[in-house]
């Protein structure tokens, strides 16, 4: 049965990735259609508005996205267009995999495997309360954390650990100050780890997480923690491994999943063909194990893994002088 996907090509280089992408995707003969839809930049110049109608409707329709990354203009007035699509799908679990990889310009050549679960509607980015005082002086903003959010995150946190069989899930906060928010976060997470007691769990305070990380990263399985906290650490994660070139991310709700490369638009060397397509494939074997495809999606991470050991056609960022179509093309060869 076919599956159909929203594709969103997205700004900078986000059409040249995607169709990297699905090249690779293609010759897979997956059995996938896909359904254009326009948001960022390329949305305002075409329809007039940052994130159409019409592309809402395709992922409600088709439930599953696939992003390149969008451009929100920076400014007063132009509300994230991530943020945006997080909120209208309730899509709340973000799912960021850091995995060492052959060849990468990282701190850690090897032995990191962890994933950061980060709740994904709440906590200070729920953009509510946002004031400045008349003289400037004093700005406040409102974080909300909540019980039912805050359950179905770490739930889903310690499903995929028995799902994909990952031993441990570290409840990471700062409930020794935040004793409200961060809390009622950790007092709910010990409720749902005490029904997976064939899961190790343990709790770590922020900042001693962010020190651990760094010093001994191995000791990390999965970590589910909240947004800001979520968000800070899954891009220290992705520099252990050689940046945000191999990072890819999910946005996981009940309704809808939208799967993207969580790198930006790099505007500075759109059209030149350099760029790096690897957090978006990584981010299709995401979709594809997602899909109920976990082989399909293996066998695209291996392809991946064999082209940066043979340095084959690397793009620039990873050391060689291939372009993205040859390196798209160096994967596609070895599925």
């Amino acid at each position: 049965m076919t599956q159909t996907i929203t594709v969103i090509r997205g700004d900078g280089i986000g059409p040249e990735i995607m169709a990297a992408t699905l090249h690779v995707l293609d010759a897979m003969k997956l059995d996938l259609a896909y359904e254009e839809a326009d948001a960022g930049m390329v949305a305002q110049e075409k329809h007039g508005e940052l994130l159409p109608q019409a592309t809402l409707d395709s992922i409600a329709r088709n439930r599953i996205a696939l992003k390149a990354p969008l451009t929100t203009p920076v400014g007063e007035g132009f509300t994230s267009i991530n943020v945006t699509l997080r909120k209208t799908f309730d899509l709340y679990a973000n799912v960021r995999p850091a995995k060492s990889f052959p060849n990468t310009k990282s701190r850690f050549p090897a032995g990191i495997d962890l994933i950061t679960i980060r709740e994904n509607t709440e906590g200070l980015y729920i953009g509510e309360g946002q004031t400045v005082s008349e003289d400037g002086e004093i700005a406040t903003s409102t974080s909300r954390i909540t019980h039912k959010g805050a359950e179905r995150v770490v739930r889903y946190a310690f499903e995929m650990a028995r799902k994909i069989g990952r031993k441990k899930v570290t409840i990471v906060h700062k409930a020794n100050i935040l004793k409200s928010t961060s809390g009622l976060f950790l007092k709910t997470a010990r409720v749902i780890a005490a029904q997976y007691p064939d899961i190790e769990c343990n709790e770590m305070i922020v900042d001693n997480t962010c020190m651990q990380l760094v010093m001994r990263p191995e000791q990390f399985d999965i970590i589910v923690t909240t947004n800001l906290f979520g968000d800070i650490i899954s891009d220290l994660c992705a520099g252990l491994v050689g940046g945000l070139g191999l990072a890819p991310g999910a946005n996981i709700g009940d309704n809808a999943a939208i799967f993207e490369a969580v790198h930006g638009s790099a505007p500075d060397i759109a059209g030149k063909g350099i760029a790096n397509p690897c957090a978006l494939l990584l981010a299709a074997g995401q979709m594809l194990d997602h899909l109920g495809m976990p082989e399909q999606a293996a066998r695209l991470r291996n392809a991946i893994v064999e082209t940066l050991e043979a340095k084959d056609n690397l793009t620039p960022d990873l050391g060689g002088s291939g372009s993205t179509t040859s390196f798209a093309e160096a994967i596609t060869r070895r599925l």
